[in-house]
């Protein structure tokens, strides 16, 4: 029996929805092509995001503590943020390092992009390898930003994963592209 393939839905209409700061809002209205069923889909609109897993000269993961709205708590996460707007996501890569960290990195390697959450938002994060990272200065942070950077053995950061205590999707999903995060 062969297999069926999913179908796009048939966009009728967009129409803007409210400015939310770091999203802008829009409502398609789609058409579901297994039975014309049309529904008003929300999105949010987010410029292109970077996630950098930074291993120093001495093999040590560069990684950052900061509070999370969302999630009401501190998380411990990869270095990452925004692609500004006309910027390449390497670039942005580079200079998020630098920002959050202090720290700058011989060579970098694309490890591809993920759709953070394609249910709702039309944007992509983009993973990317930095190693040889030595801190340089310090951290250049913005006026909304309370960050704590810090380096963690490979081991330390398995107990850190396996204890709960690095959630992040997005930082597990680049992390996983260099180590193997599996439990034992």
């Amino acid at each position: 029996m062969a297999r069926q393939k999913a179908r796009t839905w048939k966009k009728l209409s967009s129409t803007p929805g409210p400015d939310l700061r770091i999203f802008q809002s829009r409502f398609d209205r789609l058409e579901n092509p297994r039975n014309a069923h049309c529904l008003d889909a929300l999105v949010l609109e987010a410029n292109d995001w970077v996630n950098v897993v930074a291993l120093t000269t001495g093999g040590n993961v560069v990684l950052v503590e900061q509070f999370r709205f969302g999630a009401g708590t501190v998380s411990l996460e990869v270095p990452a943020g925004v692609v500004e707007t006309g910027e390449d996501p390497l670039d942005a890569a580079k200079r998020e390092l630098l920002e959050e960290t202090g720290y700058v990195a011989q060579e970098w390697v694309s490890m591809g992009s993920a759709d953070p959450n394609p249910a709702f938002m039309d944007n992509a994060c983009h993973l990317w390898l930095a190693t040889g990272a030595v801190k340089t200065g310090d951290q250049h942070l913005d006026t909304g930003e309370d960050i704590v950077a810090m380096e963690l053995s490979p081991a330390a950061l398995q107990d850190a994963i396996q204890g709960d205590r690095l959630r992040n999707a997005l930082s597990l999903l680049a992390l996983s592209r260099v180590f193997d995060l599996r439990q034992s």
